[in-house]
């Protein structure tokens, strides 16, 4: 049955494993994950409300989080629920079509945060080095398009590497050792020659990953160099803790896409793999919302009156 022009494939529907090696954990997973994806909607949902509420947030570094809560709002929607209905369900099935959106989605999400990450570096790197002239550097009309570039690229991206799998049969197992359809684990189910779509993901993969970390590395040398040369400890601990989140965001994200990156192809690593997924797909968005809240007094006074005069309403 054809699947796709360039493709002759017998695989209409995939089944997906997930963690199903271990049943006696399926419904205590299901309600760990139930819980992390519930205060990670409730989180970023939250500070998406907070930045709009507070007009002393309407300033670049939000309306960057704001999207980087609105992107950890949808690569979690993408995976999670899916997830979810595999560890309660005994259907495990997902149509090839379906597995390959997916797959789209996730990649475009999470390749457009990479550099979500990177312009939020960027905008640190201007607001320590350049602080007067801020305002006028990043203006309305530059963050839009630094925003609406991080979004096109990461579909653009995500559409070549779809494509390149969309290009390979598949007509041996159905059968995908993972909770969704990542791409090494769509990869290995392939009959025809993977060559095409392996070098495409690495370049891909490396070279968006290269150039992210280096805006990153140059953004936050140049923010050392210039924390380093100020006078009075007063403005060296406020430049410092404007960047202490984004950074703590960064090696989270960042360390567990080179983990993925390191782990062997082998059948002995896939529980590493899914794993790692679990943590990048569904722990990262949680922790993101914690991360620049905890650490952000306006986020939090903005958060705390908006509940006090929500209990009050009720109350009354």
């Amino acid at each position: 049955m054809s699947l796709g022009e360039g493709n002759q494939s017998s695989v209409t529907t995939f089944i997906l494993l997930g963690f199903s090696e271990y049943p006696h954990l399926q419904t205590p997973l299901f309600l760990v994950f139930l819980t992390i994806y519930t205060v990670t909607l409730v989180g970023n949902l939250g500070i998406i409300a907070v930045i709009r509420i507070n007009p002393k947030l309407h300033t670049p570094m939000y309306f960057f989080l704001s999207h980087l809560s609105f992107l950890d709002i949808c690569y979690s929607s993408v995976f999670t629920p899916k997830l979810l209905e595999i560890l309660v369900m005994e259907d495990r099935t997902i149509s090839f079509k379906g597995c390959l959106v997916q797959f789209f989605f996730v990649c475009a999400f999470v390749i457009t945060e990479m550099f979500m990450l990177a312009v939020m570096a960027y905008d640190r790197f201007v607001a320590v080095c350049n602080p007067l002239l801020y305002t006028v550097a990043m203006s309305q009309k530059l963050c839009a398009l630094l925003v609406a570039g991080t979004y096109a690229w990461g579909g653009i991206c995500s559409l070549t590497l779809t494509y390149s799998l969309l290009e390979l049969s598949y007509c041996g197992s159905n059968i995908i050792n993972h909770f969704g359809c990542e791409y090494s684990a769509i990869l290995s189910l392939s009959c025809s020659d993977p060559y095409f779509s392996q070098m495409t993901c690495l370049v891909i993969s490396t070279f968006n990953e290269a150039c992210s970390l280096l805006i990153i590395l140059a953004s936050y040398i140049f923010i050392v160099v210039t924390i380093v040369k100020m006078p009075t400890t007063g403005g060296l601990q406020k430049a410092f803790s404007t960047c202490v989140s984004h950074l703590t965001a960064i090696t989270i994200f960042h360390g567990i896409i080179l983990l993925l990156y390191c782990v062997p192809n082998s059948k002995s690593s896939w529980l590493l793999v899914k794993v790692a997924t679990v943590f990048f797909t569904v722990m990262i968005p949680m922790l993101n919302p914690l991360i620049y809240s905890l650490r952000n007094k306006d986020v939090k006074d903005t958060a705390r009156k908006l509940i006090i005069t929500k209990l009050l309403s009720h109350s009354m």
